[in-house]
């Protein structure tokens, strides 16, 4: 083994004398680990962007009465929050995992197309700024949701124009991404890794992936018949024309429900490389979690319309979807089981990362009960457009792929930096992430069964208590994130802390923990010749 390091190590640093330097390094960079970290930033600049939108709408909602915003802005606010934390903050954290850990967990020397990688990158710039910048132009931002539901979206100003022109952009980056995910995976492993030998990471992405080539399309028809219906005269979603504003929502909910596990897939993917590694134990049935991770990514395509019960339904569709929604809990529940016995009779420590991803599946796993619920047809026809449906799925999207890529980051923050991250620091992240959160997100539920609809401005007076346990809840999750960016990541990037081994997890398996810390520029320029389990590197 040390051979084989010792070659990657002199190779790492000799290229590292030739890596390019400054701003050219990071404009022109092809390196998987510079893009990865480009992509990881710029994520957490559009989730800052995406948390000041939302402790907008929790101030205006902080008493009743109008307070700070008026109606339209408030609902420009909610639009722009849900778009950029779904299209700016959440899918490129995972698309920088991804180009950070795939070439160095399946032994590659790098992405399969540099360039590409690039310019799926960079693409995200104007998109974001579109977006963001629609609020300066007449008539201020989108205002109809995250969902652009017609006949809404045909009445909005121009800024609705960029912010599809941003989507169509955002969508061709991930398509170019994952077409990056699948080839590097299926075409670059090192000789004798299996796709059956993989790391768990490389598989939730790889079925990712495939799903995300398969339904940005969808969302870039249904928006581009929206421009055509705003501009040139089509009726597609135009009821005065002919047209029906209910398609817009079963073209929306077919590349939306897929979108949902896009968000989480990958978190799930974190999870099974973390819990194993502070569990001392391998990851308990393996293959069940593979096989359950494509059993989500094919019911995910037949469970749309249960987002669309009140829209007039027959039914028999009504049971069709409710049923095909509740199957989806049983391929989750594999995964949720297996990580329990994965963690059982295991000899664990609770580290930072562990906290966070034992942290995951315990409030994933309520999110994922109200979901249940919701898929029940005539409860979720009371439910519909209320709180309970915005605190379900903030504890999926919120302690689902954001808590998961918090593990995933102190996971692997040692092997990116080479230095150490402050344990008390986590710590401290951690518990303050996850009391303020759920006092957060968890009166929501009452306010909705209470009736409270969502997108409001305003309420009556029986609902401001919980809104105002609800608002203090959001300044402090927001303020958990500042503290973790000034106290943890950016320590971390200037390699202030105690020097990372190459193995800081003692229990940790996988090629990754097989470089030194920090991973070198360059890494596994001859393929590795690979153990029997496809983890480790043997000389």
């Amino acid at each position: 083994m040390s051979a084989v390091l010792d070659h990657h190590d002199a190779h790492g640093h000799d290229h590292d004398h030739h890596a390019p330097t400054g701003w050219r390094r990071w404009v022109f960079a092809t390196n998987h680990k510079d893009i990865g970290t480009l992509y990881l930033l710029f994520s957490f600049t559009m989730l800052m962007v995406g948390g000041v939108l939302a402790l907008g709408i929790r101030a205006e909602l902080f008493q009743p009465g109008l307070q700070l915003v008026n109606p339209e802005l408030f609902n420009q606010l909610t639009t722009m929050h849900g778009l950029i934390m779904v299209f700016g903050a959440i899918m490129p954290a995972f698309v920088g995992f991804a180009n950070w850990m795939i070439p160095l967990q399946i032994g590659a020397s790098d992405m399969a197309f540099a360039r590409m990688n690039n310019l799926s990158f960079w693409l995200l710039i104007p998109a974001a700024i579109m977006l963001v910048g629609s609020f300066f132009m007449p008539g201020g931002a989108p205002a109809a949701g995250w969902t652009l539901y017609a006949p809404l979206t045909l009445q909005m100003g121009p800024s609705m124009d960029a912010g599809i022109f941003a989507m169509h952009i955002m969508g061709a980056s991930s398509i170019m991404g994952s077409i990056n995910i699948i080839v590097t995976i299926l075409n670059m492993r090192a000789p004798g890794m299996t796709l059956m030998k993989m790391p768990m990471f490389c598989w939730t992405w790889l079925i990712t992936a495939y799903l995300l080539i398969a339904v940005m399309p969808v969302l870039a028809g249904a928006i581009t018949m929206m421009l055509t219906d705003r501009h040139f005269g089509t009726s597609f979603f135009n009821a005065a024309g002919g047209g029906d504003p209910v398609m817009y929502q079963h073209i929306f909910w077919f590349f939306g429900h897929p979108e949902v596990y896009i968000m989480i897939l990958p978190a799930f993917g974190i999870v099974s490389q973390v819990v194993p590694a502070f569990a001392r134990k391998k990851l308990f049935g393996y293959a069940s979690m593979v096989y359950a991770t494509g059993s989500i990514a094919i019911l995910s395509f037949v469970v749309w319309a249960h987002h669309m019960f009140t829209t007039g339904m027959p039914v028999t569709g009504q049971l069709f979807f409710m049923y095909s929604t509740m199957l989806i809990a049983v391929p989750t529940g594999v995964k949720i089981f297996n990580w329990i016995a994965t963690m059982w009779k295991g000899e664990m420590t609770f580290e930072t990362p562990m906290l966070w991803a034992v942290g995951f599946i315990f409030v994933f796993t309520m999110g994922g009960f109200t979901g249940l619920i919701l898929s029940v047809a005539p409860i979720d026809i009371q439910m519909q457009d209320t709180y309970y449906v915005v605190a379900h799925f903030h504890y999926v999207l919120v302690a689902g792929s954001l808590f998961a890529m918090f593990a995933g980051i102190y996971y692997w923050l040692p092997k990116w930096t080479g230095v150490m991250y402050s344990e008390t620091r986590g710590k401290i992240h951690f518990w303050w992430s996850m009391i303020s959160f759920n006092v957060t997100f968890f009166p929501m539920h009452f306010l909705g069964l209470a009736g409270m609809p969502r997108r409001y401005a305003d309420y009556p007076m029986q609902f401001a208590d919980f809104n105002m346990i609800a608002s203090i809840g959001a300044f402090g999750f927001g303020l958990a994130q500042v503290y973790f960016f000034l106290a943890v990541v950016l320590p971390a990037m200037r390699g202030k802390g105690e020097t990372a081994p190459q193995k800081p997890w003692e229990a940790a398996e996988g090629l990754e923990w097989e470089v030194p810390s920090p991973a070198p520029f360059h890494t596994f320029e001859t393929p590795p010749k690979l153990d029997a389990t496809a983890t480790k590197v043997i000389g």
